[in-house]
């Protein structure tokens, strides 16, 4: 989750929302004619040699590269970032580039800024003293004057650079005030033991160029996030000595940072499945934290196969970890180390834990996503924040106050972010969907695990998987009820998120769309189906730049099933869904059960009979009977027994908005 949304919507979501049978072989007549247009081909890009039509990258695919390194400096006397990032970018595009776009974020937090002007409830302050300061640009040493427009850089290159291959390098010095608590996604946070600063969107960025929208300039406004290419970054990072820093990627100097003491406790960790203290609660603030109290020290991080890094900085951190060991498809083991950095308002209580337990829910969250794709890289960092819940690679920036059940969904959600989309890197300014609504998904399974499936029994929590938010807000039921009171805000999927309002981004980017992709694995495939097809998307697009269609086709690759109507139906209609059973009646030995839809949104149905001895019976309705006709017909051979009724969707695993109509007497 990437808002202050991530807790506290999806609370009031909630609250809005909540006031062993032998399957027989399915027989469905058609009756009745259907004017369904569900059913008629579903428009995707024509596949081309970049983007195939079962889904894969094509053999000419091909994407830019950005290797950065970084050097920034903190001054928390003015709260002053001040840095120089070197750019050094490789084209591989199949054309020559006479300019690069930057994007530069932290004026969206300037006053006057256009997101600012927009005034369009994303939680944007603009203030005079924000916003980049920049000096001056060269390109391969040669001075350059950028165009800037509101939270983008146009750069001009004295030469065009060549395709396949053609390298410059661009260097940028920058300033920037890091903005305070009322900043989303980044900024800093009081507390009492001093001042948690959570940085990112911290340098300027170069966009994507790709094969699609060709250079993506998109403006930040903030709703909309991050669509960035892949690269190693090395990061050079100068605090105050009294801090203690956490980073994306693999600390090169820690001799230089940690005390002897605190490195025997980070080799501990990392051989440790229990939390492990590196710096303890009764540590902070004092020379066993920190022994040198004036002056600065650097903090050197290095990240390779990345599309962003992030950092966080604190004299008040707790910093805590352990070892999630994940093993990797060619047969070794990734020992991930799982930190979790803190202030002491972050710790909570035996009844509702807090950040205490945070590397526990961390590690859960790290072992059980792997099943998508083992977690590849050396770290996975959770920092308390003023920030409700924003992912970065390798580390996220969540809430202070969350505690329990919303503590683990914050943590596994952020997390769940390195696969969807650090590691699959889709286009989350207009398509954020793809991230959001693939971690809501995910994570009503790893919630299950975690709660109902953990070797520790004495977890706060055990058992209890159903008060999850993950596992609540995926609930078909309370889905359902939910989808009355949202459609005021309700908007196709595909919507783009900054054209979407507050409620409408956490409808239609996370819930929507996570409820769909569960309709995939339960209802309209089967679990080992769909779970197959998203590891072979994930696996495909690892490291690239996925489109909505490759993952349409993916599916539909792996699957060997047209769901055209699926992808129109759920994702690009506002159709809720109400399926209806309209008839029960008997024939000549035969029960028969009429089944039809409400509205344009059809899937497949089933239907359970049940008899007077009190067994029951179900049969398979399948989606292809609603192709021509807008009624279908369940019919069973009664066998000498007699029914008494029959209702639809038995084990209610559809978000049917009207299960009054799902069932009849006879």
């Amino acid at each position: 989750m990437t808002r202050p949304l991530t807790l506290l919507a999806t609370t009031a979501l909630l609250a809005l929302g909540l006031a062993g049978v032998p399957h027989a072989q399915p027989v469905a007549d058609s009756v009745g004619h259907s004017t369904n247009a569900v059913f008629e081909p579903y428009a995707l890009p024509t596949p081309n040699e970049y983007r195939s039509a079962s889904g894969r990258p094509g053999p000419a695919y091909w994407q830019n590269r950005n290797d950065y390194r970084i050097e920034a400096a903190l001054d928390t006397t003015t709260h002053t970032l001040s840095g120089t990032v070197r750019l050094t970018y490789t084209n591989e595009s199949p054309e020559a580039l006479d300019h690069l776009w930057f994007h530069l974020e932290q004026n969206l937090f300037r006053e006057g800024s256009r997101g600012d002007r927009a005034q369009l409830d994303r939680g944007v302050t603009g203030r005079p003293e924000n916003g980049y300061r920049l000096g001056t640009v060269t390109v391969d040493g040669q001075p350059v004057t950028p165009r800037i427009t509101d939270t983008r850089m146009r750069v001009p290159l004295p030469e065009p650079l060549a395709p396949g291959g053609g390298r410059v390098e661009v260097v940028v010095p920058y300033t920037f005030v890091v903005p305070g608590p009322d900043t989303p996604r980044m900024g800093r946070m009081e507390t009492a033991r001093g001042t948690v600063y959570s940085v990112a969107q911290w340098f300027p960025r170069v966009a994507v160029f790709d094969d699609v929208n060709g250079w993506n300039a998109m403006p930040y406004l903030g709703a909309g996030e991050f669509y960035l290419g892949y690269g190693d970054v090395e990061m050079a990072l100068t605090v105050p000595s009294t801090m203690t820093v956490v980073g994306t990627g693999e600390l090169l100097n820690p001799d230089e940072v940690y005390t002897e003491a605190q490195r025997q406790r980070l080799a501990e960790a990392r051989r440790s499945s229990d939390r492990v203290y590196v710096v303890g609660p009764d540590e902070v603030g004092t020379a066993a934290a920190t022994p040198r109290r004036t002056g600065t020290t650097t903090w050197r991080y290095r990240a390779e196969t990345v599309r962003d890094v992030s950092w966080a900085a604190s004299a008040a951190f707790v910093l805590d970890g352990a070892a999630a060991p994940v093993p990797q498809e060619d047969g070794t083991t990734n020992d991930v180390l799982v930190l979790s950095a803190y202030p002491h308002e972050g710790i909570g209580t035996p009844e509702e834990p807090g950040w205490e337990e945070a590397t526990r829910y961390g590690r859960a969250s790290i072992l059980n996503n792997s099943t998508w794709l083992p977690y590849p890289y050396p770290v996975a960092i959770s920092v308390a924040s003023h920030v409700g819940g924003m992912e970065y690679p390798m580390i996220h920036f969540s809430s202070v106050e969350s505690r329990h059940f919303a503590l683990f969904g914050v943590i596994d959600h952020e997390l769940a972010h390195v696969w969807y989309p650090m590691i699959v890197g889709s286009d989350e300014r207009r398509h954020a969907w793809m991230d959001e609504g693939f971690n809501t998904f995910v994570n009503e399974l790893s919630a299950r695990r975690f709660y109902d499936e953990n070797d520790d029994p004495t977890i706060a929590g055990y058992g209890e998987a159903e008060r999850a938010q993950g596992v609540m807000l995926l609930d078909p039921d309370v889905y359902a009820r939910l989808s009355g009171r949202f459609a005021s805000v309700d908007d196709p999927v595909l919507t783009y998120p900054d054209h979407l309002s507050g409620a409408g981004v956490g409808w239609n980017a996370y819930f929507k769309p996570g409820m769909g992709l569960r309709l995939l694995r339960t209802v309209v495939l089967d679990d080992g189906v769909f779970d197959e097809a998203l590891r072979e998307y994930t696996r495909r697009w690892a490291y690239k730049h996925p489109q909505p269609a490759d993952f349409f086709r993916t599916v539909e690759d792996v699957s060997g099933e047209d769901l055209d109507w699926f992808w129109r139906g759920w994702f690009d209609s506002l159709a809720p869904y109400d399926a209806a059973l309209v008839r029960l009646g008997l024939g000549d030995g035969i029960a028969v059960a009429t089944v039809t839809h409400e509205t344009d949104l059809v899937m497949p149905a089933t239907v359970e009979f049940a008899f007077a001895d009190g067994t029951t019976e179900r049969v398979e309705i399948p989606v292809e009977a609603f192709f021509s006709e807008d009624e279908a017909r369940a019919v069973i051979d009664l066998a000498g027994r007699t029914v008494v009724s029959a209702r639809l969707d038995p084990d209610a695993l559809a978000p049917d908005v009207d299960r009054a109509n799902d069932a009849r007497d006879l």
